[in-house]
């Protein structure tokens, strides 16, 4: 059999590429929403928080530690009914969106929390004494002053999720993992398989550059 270039599997790398970013961001965004709000319940049940609740955060802190002490690779078969249930497959990079949001969320909502807590005490006592609501402290104290680091955690998620992915590939989520299994590894054919890994290097480059300029740029403006 004729071994496959990398030049003439360029279509199924561009193909397997569209797959990783789609079910990258689609994870993305659904772990900035549900970990950024989990990451302030955190926060404010906190025993130092501005609604402080022991039960509370330590539920949430023991389900957030559980997930995150699990390897993806386990977490995504764990998830496979769960996945079905909510993917109507367990295969492909719609469904591979669940285990990494999944595996995603706790990861965000523990750096969520990290940069609350960096907020100074003093912003927030002088919101409370002027009548301010939690809600409106959360908005317009916790998480402005927290904006650069809720930032820089993001696009450690985001890095932290393209690694992910290709892991979904070896259980059929398709993307650069299962291009760089198929027509890499499997095959033997290395040039198809460094081709594939110079693609995620370039790409994490890129997001963490992005990610770093944008954090710079919230800095200089504070």
């Amino acid at each position: 059999m004729t071994r496959t270039t990398w030049i003439e599997a360029l279509p199924e790398l561009l193909t397997a590429l569209g797959e990783t970013a789609w079910m990258t961001l689609g994870a993305f965004l659904v772990t900035l929403v549900f970990g950024l709000l989990l990451g302030v319940w955190l926060r404010l049940s906190a025993p130092d928080g501005l609604r402080p609740h022991t039960l509370t955060h330590q539920v949430l802190g023991g389900l957030v530690n559980l997930t995150r002490s699990l390897p993806f690779l386990i977490l995504m078969i764990v998830l496979i009914p769960a996945t079905r249930l909510i993917a109507g497959t367990a295969y492909g990079p719609t469904a591979a969106i669940v285990p990494l949001a999944v595996g995603a969320i706790p990861f965000y909502a523990r750096v969520v929390e990290s940069a609350l807590r960096e907020v100074a005490t003093g912003k927030i006592e002088a919101a409370s004494s002027m009548g301010s609501t939690t809600a409106q402290i959360v908005r317009k104290v916790l998480l402005p002053e927290a904006l650069p680091g809720l930032i820089a955690g993001a696009t450690l998620t985001l890095v932290t999720l393209i690694g992910y992915s290709t892991m979904a590939g070896a259980i059929g989520g398709g993307g650069v993992g299962d291009f760089a299994i198929r027509y890499g590894y499997q095959r033997f054919n290395t040039p198809v398989l460094l081709c594939a890994v110079l693609v995620l290097v370039v790409v994490v480059q890129v997001v963490q550059t992005l990610g770093d300029a944008l954090v710079r740029s919230m800095n200089h403006r504070r």
